[in-house]
This record gives C-alpha cells, sequence and structure tokens, in this order.
C-alpha cells in the first residue's frame, strides 16, 4: 500500500512539474530553435544542439513557471486553468519560484556557453514574456503584440547560436513566427472568450468575436504566408528556398489562409478551434520544408 501511494505522489510531482513548465509548449518551442540551428549552421555540432535545447527548455520553463505564479489568482477562474498546480494548491507560490529561478539561471548559463547573444535573447525573451506580456493580459489586446516578440524569438535563436551573428535571415525567421503569432493566438482567444472574459483577459484586437477580428486574423495570416515566401527571391542573405520549397510553403499558406477566411465567414468557435490546429500544424510543417530543403538543394 505504502508503495503505491509512494508511486502515486511521484506520479503526481512529476505530473505538477511538466505543468509548471508547460512541457509540451516548453517542447514546441525547442523544436523552433532547434530548426533555426540547423536552418544557419554549416557543420552540426551535436553538443551546442544539445546545449541549445536544454537551455531553450529551461528559458521557456521558467517564463511559464513566473507566469503561472502572476496569474494564480486569475487561472482560478477560468476552466481551463483552475486545476494547474499552484491555483489547485498542489504547489506552492514559493516552490514555484524557486523552480523558476533555478530554470532561468540554469537556462542562461547553458546558453552563454554556446555565444553571448543568444543568452541575451533568451534574457530577453524571460523578461518580456513575465515582465510585460503577463501584465498586459488583463489591461490591453495589445499584450498579444508584446506576446508575439519573446514568442518570435526562439525562432532566430537557433541561428543565431548556430553563427553568433544576427542579421537579416534570423531577422526574417523572427518576422515570421512574429506575424504568425496573431492569427494563432487570435483563434485561441476567440474559442477561449468566455474563459479569458472570466479572469479579465483582453485578448482579441476588438476585444469582441466580430468581423473586425476575424479581418486583422485574415490580414496577418496574408503577411505570415507573404514573410514565408520572401527567401526565394535571394533578399534574406544565406537563408533561401528552391523554387519547389516555396510553392509548397506557399500551399501550406494557403490552406491556413483558408481556414482564417472560414472564421470570417462562420464566426463560431469551432471555427476558430480548428484554425488554431491548423495554424500549429502549419508552422510545424514550413519549418520542416525549409530545413529540408536547404539539405537537399
Amino acid at each position: 500500500m505504502s508503495n503505491s501511494k509512494s508511486s502515486i505522489a511521484t506520479h503526481s510531482v512529476i505530473s505538477d512539474f511538466k505543468e509548471i513548465t508547460k512541457m509540451r509548449l516548453s517542447i514546441s518551442v525547442v523544436f523552433s530553435s532547434l530548426i533555426g540551428y540547423l536552418l544557419g549552421v554549416d557543420t552540426i555540432d551535436f553538443q551546442t544542439l544539445i546545449l541549445l535545447a536544454l537551455g531553450g527548455y529551461f528559458m521557456v520553463g521558467a517564463s511559464n513557471g513566473f507566469n503561472q505564479i502572476i496569474e494564480k489568482d486569475l487561472d482560478a477562474l477560468m476552466n481551463r486553468t483552475k486545476n494547474r498546480p499552484i491555483p489547485a494548491g498542489r504547489m506552492s507560490v514559493n516552490a514555484a519560484f524557486i523552480i523558476s529561478s533555478i530554470f532561468t539561471v540554469l537556462g542562461i548559463i547553458i546558453l552563454y556557453t554556446i555565444n553571448k547573444q543568444t543568452a541575451m535573447f533568451g534574457a530577453i525573451s524571460i523578461f518580456l514574456y513575465t515582465c510585460a506580456y503577463t501584465p498586459l493580459k488583463t489591461k490591453t489586446p495589445l499584450a498579444v503584440f508584446v506576446g508575439a516578440i519573446p514568442g518570435a524569438i526562439p525562432f532566430m535563436l537557433g541561428w543565431v547560436a548556430a553563427t553568433d551573428d544576427f542579421g537579416i535571415e534570423p531577422g526574417t525567421l523572427f518576422a515570421l513566427q512574429f506575424f504568425w503569432q496573431f492569427p494563432h493566438f487570435w483563434a485561441i482567444g476567440w474559442f477561449l472568450y468566455d474563459d479569458y472574459k472570466k479572469g479579465g483577459f483582453f485578448m482579441l484586437p476588438t476585444g469582441k468575436q466580430d468581423k473586425g477580428t476575424a479581418v486583422q486574423t485574415i490580414m496577418y495570416t496574408i503577411w505570415t504566408i507573404l514573410i514565408s515566401i520572401i527567401p526565394v527571391f535571394g533578399f534574406t542573405g544565406r537563408l533561401q528556398l528552391s523554387i519547389v520549397a516555396a510553392v509548397l510553403v506557399f500551399g501550406a499558406g494557403m490552406w491556413f489562409l483558408y481556414y482564417a477566411i472560414r472564421l470570417f465567414n462562420k464566426m463560431t468557435e469551432k471555427a476558430a478551434r480548428q484554425l488554431m490546429l491548423v495554424s500549429v500544424s502549419y508552422i510545424t510543417l514550413i519549418q520542416i520544408i525549409y530545413v529540408v530543403d536547404k539539405f537537399i538543394r
């Protein structure tokens, strides 16, 4: 019986640790960083790749931890967040703060061993996410704009880790993921509108599930598509796309745009949820296309 209780307790601790650091989200962010590294590197250094993955996970995990500390009272009001470790009472604020602080220090140190610029951008992402984006979520829809900055850093961070240089190439990767986040998060804000409202969060650009929000979602989707194919024209230094890859990226963009337009036509939570799922598949797909194209071109 005691072994059974111990096993359950251990499982609970691991589960809460995964939840406080939002493991699935953190892994997806790390994936973007690794893709950026593969795009920037000439010869793959697996030690650097591992350090980037570890450092990136620690940085994202720290941001998520601090976010949940700050929003603990608001999380308790919303169905999707009320069972998180802190509002549910399974983890204390002090414990979450210690975990997040340790993750911050470890993340910066690990990224610093790659190069100084990588550590700097990692630290900036934590600061903006925790000190700007999180408090602004209850103040203004512009919080999404602010949050899109740290959200776009991981993709370009990989290139900086590979090259120790910030130029047109990582700038393009940053812009691509920056604009992508608007339709992605507005879709989430749409189908979780009522739940977000309980917590007092302002996520939609007009503050409502209306045509204005749907039109802006379409416009930012178009901007994302245009940026995604720019490398085929040779304006972005070493970041290039073949014509075949550009056609595939553009096709994925049309798929993305179709669901953005569908939200405008349907104006339903189901359409918004579908757009969110497509947006995740889209960004993953084009990142894979970018890498595959680089290594077979």
